[in-house]
């Protein structure tokens, strides 16, 4: 039987990623968690996990000793980013690089586990008209903290690759979303507000940031099927656009989450939701990873916008 590890495995892509190695693939699957996480799923063995200790990576990936490791763990909201800068360079540079110095020490001694390295569509940032949608050999040009971050972890993984031989393969993955998402992420945010509004729990009103971006969203669900496919089957060194081939504007968004609530809302824009610097227009161009595994996203968004109402409707109801 494979064995997998998630690092950071406890967030909101863990659990569809467990679920997807363990149920459909069959796979033998462990997890690392923070201290301060609670986090049970059956048949999943468990491991808490700083990032930042390089002998605790090295500790847990050699007392597992895995397949295919899933590197998760980050700090990535956007807007965290611009709040708390350290601990996103910290976390999104210093993690990745503690990993990379295990795999090449594990390397040496003749173990070498596919590893799979999650980038963030964030890291192209400023989109020129003429490139989009955009294909992985675009200039990244990192508008955030956030994307800086990812951008040189995108880079560390490809030096390591080309440099000793390491078996890392990387995503830039688009919005994905879905159920159990936290609301600093638009369609969890808005699906939580509608919730909230329909149980009386806030005044009739959705706060908005800007609606007038266009985004490439797809289902958590359909990603982590790639994912397992990318860390097979992705070339050593090289990244991968994960997104539907397809943006929406964040109006139009709203306007089926709307459609789809049951009492009367309006919108009002919330300077606090505004960012610094905003990319307009964000398509990922798939072609590489659909013609290297055979992927396609299955569930249409209108789906992931009921399945993730319904998720806030229960939370509202036990508020």
């Amino acid at each position: 039987m494979k064995k997998a590890l998630i690092i950071g495995g406890t967030g909101f892509v863990g659990p569809y990623l467990i679920r997807h190695l363990r149920d459909d693939l069959k796979q033998s699957v462990a997890v690392t968690k923070m201290e301060y996480e609670s986090f049970e799923m059956e048949g999943v063995k468990v491991y808490e996990l700083n990032i930042l200790d390089k002998n605790k990576v090295e500790e847990i990936i050699r007392r597992v000793q895995p397949n295919t490791i899933y590197h998760l763990a980050a700090q990535s909201s956007v807007a965290v980013s611009w709040k708390k800068p350290q601990l996103t360079v910290d976390v999104n540079i210093q993690g990745a690089l503690n990993i990379l110095e295990v795999l090449r020490d594990l390397k040496l001694e003749g173990y070498e586990p596919k590893v799979l390295f999650i980038g963030s569509s964030e890291e192209y940032g400023h989109i020129k008209p003429e490139e989009s949608p955009v294909k992985e050999g675009n200039a990244l040009r990192p508008g955030n903290i956030y994307a800086a971050t990812k951008a040189c972890q995108d880079m560390l993984a490809n030096i390591y690759a080309r440099a000793y031989g390491l078996n890392v393969v990387m995503t830039r993955s688009f919005n994905h979303t879905g159920p159990n998402q936290l609301p600093l992420f638009v369609v969890s945010d808005f699906c939580k507000q509608v919730a909230e509004i329909e149980a009386g729990l806030r005044e009739p009103v959705i706060k908005t940031g800007n609606l007038a971006s266009k985004r490439d969203f797809t289902d958590v669900r359909d990603i982590v099927r790639v994912y397992a496919k990318l860390v097979e089957k992705g070339k050593p060194g090289e990244a991968y656009n994960i997104g539907s081939g397809k943006s929406m504007l964040i109006s139009d968004i709203l306007d089926i989450i709307i459609s789809k609530a049951k009492v009367e809302i309006k919108a009002e824009v919330d300077p606090a939701k505004l960012r610094p610097i905003e990319v307009l227009d964000v398509t990922a161009d798939t072609t590489k990873v659909k013609e290297l595994t055979g992927w396609e996203p299955e569930i249409p968004i209108e789906q992931t916008i009921e399945d993730t109402l319904e998720y806030w409707r229960n939370i509202s109801k036990n508020a």
